[in-house]
């Protein structure tokens, strides 16, 4: 499955994986084995792999000829990629896509190989042994597309009400990849107005953006509670003949910072979010629509309105799922508690920004998405730090000025970037780590936060809160780990934060307990983040009535 609709009717597209291909690790003890493997999926979900950390080779075949263009929709977590034996692409970072256009092939069989590297090493400056586990494997489809001589990239959508009335600002960025010069016409179509360019002349090897702005009437806004999507159908044809086309989808809603409000179509957010991690113990982070929509289904119940995307852009079936059902989404690049020493890494500028750069883009659309962050639990109380976090900022906001920034600090007193993002946000454990009283802890914090740093005045939200509980262990002593302590410190945080007038709104970490690498074993029992509301079966614990409960009753 490529999204929850169609997103071309005149360029054929097919999908490569949802299909068995052949795999062949590259070390270990199984090493030059083959074996079938459905995909998407990670290796880690097969018997002989459960703990694999090395390279694998996926193969599969296909039939086409002319010009050709390879989406990858995620591979864990560097990929290359060889077309009848030839590299063709090679790519760094399990959670964005990539994609390569290959022109004028052979008609016939081809083969195309992906080499898959779920390895820690220098190389890798954001994939490291973390509080998450890093995969491996293709954990997105691979789809192909045939092109001719130019195509639709990419449509980007800004909404905006003025004059009481809705707005959109469109471009839409067209390619041609041949040698010549060619002449196509552009229309465009959305809720029920139509637009044309007329015909507009592409240089040859070149990226044209087409820009226009339109009014309309009698549409309706998206909102949680009313999640309307519309379409945009961008099309090019050639003497009146259908060429190529692109669909996506989008909603009427603004995003804005007030002062110390978050505002959505200028009403205040109150954001009851949950910071949830693409993980399965069936699945590990390819997961199905089905899994997907289940775990939607599950914090849609909870009485949630928000998702945190914990540490990384998530999987364009998981937004396209949140737009439909009126979730909000805090997206990030993907990096979490680097230490400056990490941050330092030759690679990780270019990897994080390239991140940002692959990330935006692509999910620029998505109503669901109201926010950017960045950089979870990193060196922000250093120097060094500031300028990454400053120039991860600046990047953002040459890519996208219609959403607000943030990122997640731990930094308790200490933080140095809080003059940077449009949103001040913190992680904070009382009662877990530490026995201070919520109230006491929050209040301490956002004080310091007004007279002390540059934050003072912006909106601030609590991004992670919670407490450890082991599914099934309870006794009446209520000590740490139970799932009784857990649901008994939850209350207190949640009724804390949400009765803080101050405060914009709380993401609970975490939906689900999940599986972490091995080298945290000494501080996470099972070797799991256990502080899921639900284990990794996504059985409930006692805090999951808990939450809701709280959540359904406070304001």
């Amino acid at each position: 499955m490529i999204r929850t609709f169609c997103t071309h009717k005149i360029r054929p597209q097919q999908e490569l994986t949802n299909k068995l291909w052949d795999f062949t690790p590259c070390q270990g003890e199984f090493c030059g084995k083959h074996y079938s493997v459905a995909t998407p999926s990670c290796w880690e979900s097969y018997p002989d792999f459960t703990g694999y950390r090395g390279e694998g080779i996926y193969t599969t075949q296909f039939e086409a000829e002319g010009t050709i263009r390879l989406e990858m929709k995620g591979i864990s977590h560097t990929a290359t990629v060889y077309l009848d034996e030839r590299e063709i692409a090679h790519h760094y970072n399990a959670y964005t896509k990539f994609d390569v256009i290959v022109p004028d092939l052979a008609s016939g069989q081809h083969v195309l190989k992906i080499k898959a590297d779920n390895r820690f090493s220098e190389e890798s400056a954001l994939h490291i042994p973390n509080d998450y586990m890093t995969y491996g494997g293709i954990n997105r489809p691979v789809v192909l597309e045939s092109l001719k001589r130019a195509y639709i990239d990419r449509v980007q959508v800004t909404p905006f009400f003025k004059e009481e009335q809705w707005h959109i600002a469109v471009n839409v960025y067209l390619k041609n990849i041949s040698k010549t010069p060619i002449t196509l016409a552009a229309t465009i179509m959305a809720a029920d107005q139509n637009f044309s360019w007329g015909n507009t002349l592409i240089p040859p090897a070149s990226e044209l953006c087409l820009s226009a702005s339109l009014p309309f009437t009698n549409v309706e806004s998206w909102i949680p509670d009313s999640p309307k999507l519309y379409e945009i159908i961008a099309t090019l044809s050639q003497n009146g003949i259908p060429y190529d086309d692109l669909i996506d989808r989008f909603g009427f809603r603004e995003i804005h910072t007030s002062g110390k409000e978050i505002l959505l179509n200028g009403k205040p957010l109150r954001i009851k979010g949950i910071c949830r991690h693409e993980d399965h113990p069936q699945f590990c982070c390819a997961l199905p629509y089905s899994a997907i929509a289940a775990d939607l289904a599950l914090i849609k119940d909870l009485g949630a309105n928000s998702v945190r995307t914990a540490h990384y852009p998530n999987d364009e079936i998981f937004l396209d799922l949140c737009d439909e059902l009126g979730i909000l989404v805090w997206e990030e690049n993907h990096a979490r508690g680097l230490s400056l020493d990490d941050m330092q890494n030759p690679n990780f500028e270019p990897q994080a920004e390239q991140v940002i750069r692959e990330m935006i883009p692509a999910h620029y659309n998505h109503p669901s998405i109201y926010i950017w962050g960045i950089l979870n639990e990193c060196a922000s109380d250093t120097e060094y730090g500031k300028a990454c976090y400053e120039k991860q900022f600046n990047l953002i906001r040459e890519l996208d000025s219609s959403r607000p920034t943030s990122f997640a600090s731990c930094k308790f007193k200490t933080d140095l970037c809080f003059g940077l993002p449009d949103v001040v946000s913190y992680n904070i454990y009382p009662l877990w780590y530490h026995d201070t009283p919520v109230s006491d802890y929050i209040d301490d914090l956002y004080q310091w936060i007004q007279s002390e740093t540059k934050g003072a005045g912006k909106p601030f939200l609590i991004t992670e809160i919670g407490a450890g509980g082991l599914y099934g262990y309870r006794n009446p002593y209520h000590g740490k780990w139970t799932e009784e302590y857990q649901a008994e410190a939850l209350e207190k945080q949640i009724t804390a934060v949400l009765n803080y007038p101050a405060c914009c709104g709380i993401y609970i970490w975490q939906f689900c307990d999940i599986r972490i690498s091995e080298e945290w074993f000494h501080i996470r029992p099972r070797s799991m983040n256990n502080k899921g509301i639900v284990d990794e079966y996504r059985r409930r614990k006692l805090s999951y009535n808990v939450v809701k409960h709280l959540f359904e009753t406070l304001s």
